[in-house]
């Protein structure tokens, strides 16, 4: 059931695990850089170390929680490198004895899923299964990669209208399954593609897919506390992306449109990972439980926990009082600088912009 989008099982992944040891194009990844210099020079050597190094490291993996435990370590060391320090609150006062959908603003590809299950590991709560666009998955084995770290296929390459409803409805039972039978957390993004211009806003599309397998003698209300929802804020003092966020949507302003490299996306979650990130926190917000009927409602309430509990950085607020020529903190101003010192006025203006609208943003609901 549901074969061709679920994470892969315990007893998948001894095999899987082997076919990425001996990927030659993960191992490239990975060698190109924690070892860039000897990869530039002996790529062919750079394989072969990173290859015994991943066979000392996962050959006794059996299964999908040693292998998440694996990752643990190493998100671990990444946060304390790439970070000036990782918080989280708001998860104690959730009752994680219910199986819960987290929905959370999307600012990184890769690491907004991975921070919310470091915090509900270090608390000693069951990770999510994490949802996950096909358009990320054009290699078989970054496919394989994420399947076996618990993530579910989204296909967002349907051909036909047709195609896009029956994808929909499988990935709507899908889920509702996965909360009320299989008894596992879930966490999805609350839009597609991430918010570059920092504006975080719920898609009600994805409120509607999450609605089509409601059986239609049952209220939206009752269905909504079925899947358990909170939504979650994810907060970066600085985006390791940001540059390349203003550049696209400079062009975008200008052009109308922007068309993606083909490797663009694996460059960013590379980026994101191991960029440098400032403060990172995460709030946890409350279950979803007033009154609804529709979707845009639903979407509204998310919006509201979501941007209440982002937490403003200096970065947002300097961002902003320079956007509006107005007194700001010199220090944190001239990071900000520093960050966009390469980027055409446009650009730099769509920088100081995705920091500041947070701000903006949380003006407005309070």
């Amino acid at each position: 059931m549901f074969d061709d989008i679920r994470p892969f099982r315990d007893s998948e992944a001894p095999a899987i695990v082997k076919n990425l040891m001996n990927e030659p194009a993960l191992q490239a990844s990975i060698a190109s850089y924690v070892i860039p210099r000897i990869y530039a020079v002996a790529p062919s050597l750079s394989r072969t170390l990173v290859k015994h190094f991943l066979k000392w490291r996962l050959k006794r993996i059996n299964s999908v929680e040693e292998f998440q435990t694996e990752v643990a370590k190493y998100l671990h060391r990444l946060i304390k490198k790439s970070t000036d320090g990782f918080s989280f609150e708001g998860l104690s006062a959730l009752d994680m004895s219910k199986p819960t959908l987290f929905i959370s603003n999307h600012r990184d590809i890769a690491l907004d899923p991975a921070l919310v299950n470091l915090a509900l590991y270090r608390s000693g709560v069951s990770t999510v299964e994490i949802a996950i666009g096909d358009n990320l998955l054009s290699k078989p084995w970054v496919s394989d990669l994420m399947r076996l770290n618990k993530s579910f296929i989204v296909k967002r390459s349907a051909s036909s209208k047709r195609e896009m409803l029956t994808n929909s409805k499988n990935l709507s039972a899908y889920i509702h399954h996965t909360i009320t039978e299989n008894q596992q957390n879930i966490w999805i993004a609350q839009r597609e593609g991430r918010a570059k211009d920092g504006l975080d806003k719920t898609n009600a599309a994805l409120i509607s897919m999450l609605l089509l397998n409601k059986p239609k003698t049952q209220s939206i209300e009752e269905y909504i506390n079925q899947l358990n929802i909170v939504p979650v804020s994810i907060s970066y003092e600085y985006d390791p992306c940001d540059n390349h966020k203003a550049i696209e949507l400079a062009t975008i302003e200008e052009t109308g449109e922007y068309t993606k490299d083909a490797n663009e996306d694996l460059n960013s979650i590379t980026k994101g990972l191991l960029g440098y990130k400032g403060r990172v926190h995460i709030e946890f917000g409350q279950p979803l439980q007033d009154e609804f009927t529709d979707s845009k409602e639903v979407a509204a309430a998310i919006d509201r926990q979501i941007i209440s509990n982002y937490r403003l950085y200096d970065s947002n607020i300097a961002a902003k009082a320079k956007l509006e020529d107005s007194q700001h903190d010199h220090s944190v101003l001239d990071e900000l600088t520093e960050r966009m010192h390469d980027l055409t006025e446009a650009q730099q203006r769509w920088l100081l912009t995705m920091y500041a609208n947070p701000v903006l943003a949380k003006e407005s609901v309070e």
